[in-house]
């Protein structure tokens, strides 16, 4: 295994992933805004140039050869429906940006250099139990970038598993991490918990665990397929 690009891996979820690769000894590139933690590719998600900036750079790390993009990278920030127009466009217009739009262009990125290379490679995209069930109702925003993305997912895998391309998407619910907390705390803290017959929120290391497999081991007849992992809050 070449290389692993792996966006927003400084926390939660994503660095949970790098950790657990590195473990494996995998070599990763891992991605965040700002960059701040060693080795890892600073690229601002609101910015329309930098995917490109970011798989480039990526390439050369991996010294032009990526095996697998796990899309991780996200944005879950909370906007009233009764703000001004410009605000509520604005949040929706970044939201899509970050969660959606940047995940189509590495992932057509991805793609196009696994076809040239003639290739196979595989995309893990970590999407969100709100692509299905919807959130609240100031997460407009948010649930249409993850049934957007789950919509992606499926594509890619229709489309170029006779290329030995594959597609896999995971969806959380409710996950320990710094992007939820605030969230869970609007919505009742430990109130909330009620809806989740398991009775606990995921842990980083959980939802790893599922990308992890998906990257390296799950069998190429999966591609397409979707795993939920949300304590049976939402059983489809």
């Amino acid at each position: 295994m070449t290389g692993i690009l792996v966006t927003g891996s400084s926390r939660g979820i994503g660095a949970a992933i790098r950790e657990q690769l590195e473990a494996r000894c995998v070599r990763v590139i891992g991605h965040s805004t700002r960059g701040l933690e060693e080795g890892e590719i600073a690229a601002d998600f609101t910015e329309p140039s930098a995917p490109s900036m970011l798989w480039e750079e990526a390439l050369r790390q991996a010294d032009g050869e990526i095996d697998v993009l796990i899309n991780n990278a996200g944005l879950f920030e909370g906007i009233a429906l009764d703000t001004s127009d410009i605000e509520w466009l604005d949040a929706w217009e970044e939201t899509l940006r970050i969660n959606l739009t940047a995940s189509a262009q590495l992932s057509r990125f991805a793609v196009r250099h696994w076809q040239e290379r003639g290739v196979s490679g595989r995309i893990v995209h970590v999407a969100s139990r709100a692509g299905h069930r919807g959130d609240s109702p100031a997460h407009w925003h948010y649930a249409a970038a993850k049934g957007g993305m789950l919509a992606l997912h499926k594509t890619i895998a229709r489309a170029y598993a006779s290329e030995g391309i594959y597609s896999f998407a995971v969806t959380p619910g409710f996950t320990d991490t710094a992007m939820a907390g605030d969230y869970l705390e609007s919505r009742g803290g430990p109130g909330l918990l009620a809806d989740i017959p398991l009775g606990r929120v995921a842990e980083p290391e959980e939802i790893a665990d599922i990308a992890i497999w998906c990257a390296l081991d799950a069998p190429p007849s999966m591609t397409g397929a979707t795993i939920d992992a949300n304590g049976a809050s939402y059983v489809r």
